[in-house]
């Protein structure tokens, strides 16, 4: 019921008063649901709770009385606005109080200022909060002397963003390196060190101010748009990125075949060269699962074809055949596609007569020139621009593509004042703008899950919004510079991604932009750092190879080696992508996301691969030795195997077949060697490497398996865990236990896993399962434990080792 409140004071000061959200008494408010709409005698807005300690606040009318078109959010998952919860209101002479659980939203009667508390303790507060002045959107948060800030997407510019200004406007940025404001995919969130996440919830054209023109201000601001933010109060890092994952929704579980190698470069020319590429990989011995297409699959040139959407035949005179001939090798075919229709191209009259493009103001489709030629630009938002391109889409389909990819879809060129038609309504680019390949990757998505829906899509997108990684987005870092300058930002740039939710994002492996001539220590030192990312996908312009197949030993010897390393860790890995769809955990972790002081929340010269593995990428020439910070704890050497104590700078000794990665000690890694494709993959032999130290009590793994194709294991929960824990007993020894749960079709019910145990200093006394003395191999060289353990489903099994 409306509830009128008594009349107060305004305290604040003018400057205050007019900069406030809403220059209007309060004159009542109602709690519907989740969602406490909040009345003034000329402006209106609402503020919901969801289950993720999480407040949503939209302006409903602006501060004239008129009403506010709000677009529709976004960044948001919709079902967690009307979540069946039920927080409370509290109502006192100075306060609106929302609360749920530990969670709290304090309303200022006289301001209309919000405040947030965690646990009865303030963690952020508005400044100027959430207003409209004209078409400018903003809002104005404080920030705290001492806290650190990360945000704001792909941009170069070190891991705390705090002093940062940067434009909210998503731009190609060919050829970076070490300094970049503006980018391919920015995000308008920003995550502090004080566990809290703002989202501005608005796809418009703006800029996001982190204390740069005021120290302690955070300042989003868009021209048009929507009026809405998203606080998400959190415990821990960890805790906070979980929330905003669950909040702007996790990443459906990609096909298991995402996790091995791509054959990609701009770009192969003609049928012929695709099958003989990858005829050079299996000849030479190096696995790999998918061949990517550049833009040559439609046209023989660079320019003049864009928007063909359909295969050049005179280079590829029977696709279908290539691709099955690709297929029945357990190889998957990957094509690009753009949104512009060149006026050029052999399908710019359907388009315009399918009413598919962006307009102008008098309804004509809009065309304007720019690299590739003169041309138009599908409307993604429009249902006619979406039933057009989806019909290529459908049919490429049907002749076998595997995977897709959407290139330029800032959109590279987008002028503000084209015009989208979006739930039948005329919306100017310039407040759509940064949503572009959100919306073309829902379009790609959504209707790949319907046509196939026994499949899981394989989305590549350069561009995209809060929430696009619902839409099985895997985000890659643009046009990066082919230079040691190129390699060192990408650490960055991943974690700044992962943290929001977009856990795949990735580089061109080995750069992809210039290079006078081929840095055979650069490639190396970038596809091992690859190894242990989302996606390893080395690609580039083709004046130097990007595939180690046509390069020289020892560069291509030792690059086998990691993409073999990488094969070998395919169960290891696809845990890190199970863990993620079911929680939001990110694959790279930053050091912040699993250690709690301060010092972390910077750090981007290392990062978590999984929970197991400290890498720390090689981003400088001609180096014998590489300095890191450790955590606490011990760490082992992944490769020779030496002890590290955490807690301080190491030195790592180089060579250019070794790369700095460090296992965390009491850690588990399932291991299946000898893969060529990932469907090679066996689930009933597997390797189970366990590193043993005396400092560590207890540990435990899972493992995660299903079918690696089915669409419906998270949902459905067909799939199947091992559990691995290990309790210390006393000095030089353990107790391992293994169990198991869950199903799914096709699942191995008799398993054997070898088991490799590092860490002991000298060979054990005996080695006991389920209470029987077994057999073991030990290496004095290599200070490794080996025996084989038999394995019955959902048969307990503990093994005992001193």
């Amino acid at each position: 019921m409306l509830r009128s409140t008594k009349p107060f004071l305004l305290l604040a000061s003018l400057s205050a008063f007019f900069s406030s959200l809403i220059h209007a008494e309060i004159v009542g408010y109602v709690l519907k649901g989740n969602t406490l709409h909040v009345n003034t005698d000329t402006s209106d807005f609402t503020v919901s709770v969801t289950a993720t300690n999480s407040f949503v606040v939209t302006l409903k009318t602006d501060d004239s009385g008129k009403a506010y078109a709000n677009l529709p959010s976004m960044a948001l998952v919709h079902s967690t606005i009307g979540e069946d919860i039920n927080p409370t209101v509290e109502d006192t002479p100075t306060t609106i109080s929302l609360n749920w659980q530990n969670a709290t939203v304090n309303i200022d009667k006289a301001s209309h200022r919000m405040t947030y508390l965690m646990n009865g303790k303030q963690v952020v507060k508005e400044q100027k909060g959430l207003s409209v002045q004209g078409e400018r959107i903003s809002a104005s948060f404080s920030l705290d002397d001492s806290e650190k800030i990360y945000g704001g997407g792909q941009r170069v510019l070190g891991m705390d963003r705090r002093g940062q200004q940067m434009p909210l406007y998503n731009k190609a940025h060919y050829g970076y390196t070490t300094s970049s404001s503006q980018m391919y995919f920015g995000l308008s969130a920003v995550m502090s060190s004080k566990h809290y996440a703002v989202l501005f919830d608005n796809t418009a054209s703006g800029t996001l101010d982190i204390g740069a023109s005021n120290t302690n201000e955070l300042l989003f601001q868009a021209d048009g748009g929507r009026a809405s933010y998203v606080i998400v109060l959190g415990e821990s890092v960890a805790d906070t990125v979980q929330k905003t994952v669950s909040l702007t929704g996790k990443q459906p579980l990609p096909p298991r075949w995402l996790l091995g190698n791509f054959a990609s470069r701009f770009g192969y020319k003609s049928q012929q060269e695709v099958i003989d590429v990858v005829g050079a990989f299996n000849q030479q011995d190096i696995p790999v699962d998918a061949v990517v297409l550049d833009l040559y699959w439609f046209g023989k040139d660079v320019k003049g074809h864009m928007g063909n959407l359909q295969w050049d035949n005179a280079a590829f005179p029977e696709p279908e055949q290539m691709i099955a001939q690709l297929k029945q090798q357990d190889v998957k075919t990957v094509l690009i596609t753009e949104p512009f229709i060149l006026t050029s191209s052999a399908q710019w009259e359907s388009a315009v007569l399918n009413d598919a493009l962006v307009k102008k103001a008098d309804g004509a489709p809009y065309t304007f020139d720019f690299y590739f030629g003169n041309t138009g630009l599908v409307d993604v938002f429009s249902e006619a621009g979406q039933d057009w391109f989806w019909q290529f889409y459908e049919k490429l389909a049907a002749q076998g593509v595997a995977g897709w990819w959407g290139d330029l879809g800032e959109p590279e060129v987008h002028p503000d004042d084209s015009i989208h038609l979006w739930d039948s309504k005329p919306v100017r680019a310039k407040a759509l703008h940064n949503g572009y390949g959100h919306q073309w990757a829902k379009l790609v998505y959504s209707n790949l899950r319907k046509l196939q829906p026994e499949t899981r899509p394989f989305v590549l997108m350069r561009s995209g919004f809060i929430g696009s990684q619902r839409y099985g987005m895997v985000p890659w870092t643009g046009d990066v510079s082919r230079s040691w300058g190129g390699l060192a930002p990408q650490v960055e740039l991943a974690l700044q991604m992962s943290i929001f939710g977009l856990a795949y994002t990735h580089s061109d492996l080995g750069g992809f932009a210039g290079g006078d001539a081929f840095d055979p220590e650069l490639y190396t030192r970038w596809l091992q750092f690859g190894a242990f990312t989302p996606v390893f996908r080395p690609h580039a312009q083709d004046s130097i190879a990007p595939e180690p197949i046509f390069h020289p030993d020892p560069v291509k010897s030792i690059v086998r080696e990691f993409i073999k390393l990488r094969y070998a860790m395919l169960p290891y890995n696809y845990g890190l992508a199970f863990e993620n769809a079911l929680s939001g955990s990110p694959l790279m972790r930053p050091l912040s996301y699993v250690y709690s002081d301060d010092k972390w929340f910077n750090h981007a010269d290392s990062y978590m691969w999984g929970d197991a593995l400290l890498v720390s990428p090689v981003t400088q020439p001609k180096q014998s030795q590489w300095n890191a910070l450790l955590p606490e704890g011990v760490w082992f050497d992944f490769f020779s195997g030496e002890r590290f104590v955490g807690d301080q700078e190491v030195t790592y000794p180089l060579l250019d077949d070794n790369f700095p990665v460090w296992v965390k000690a009491g850690s588990f890694i399932p291991m299946s060697e000898g893969l060529s494709r990932t469907e090679d993959y066996d689930p009933s032999r597997l390797t189970m490497h366990y590193w043993f130290d005396n400092s560590v009590a207890s540990s435990g793994y899972t493992l995660y398996e299903d079918n690696g194709k089915s669409p419906y294991s998270v949902d459905k929960n067909t799939f199947a865990t091992i559990e691995f824990k290990a309790l210390r007993r006393g000095n030089s020894s353990v107790m391992v236990s293994i169990n198991s749960d869950g199903s799914y079709i096709g699942m191995p019910q008799q398993r054997e896993f070898l088991w490799v145990v590092h860490g002991f200093e000298d060979a054990p006394k005996t080695l006991r399962v389920n209470g029987r003395n077994t057999n073991f191999n030990w290496n004095e060289k290599k200070q490794t434990l080996t025996f084989t353990v038999p394995y019955t489903y959902q048969q307990a099994v503990d093994i005992t080792i001193n």
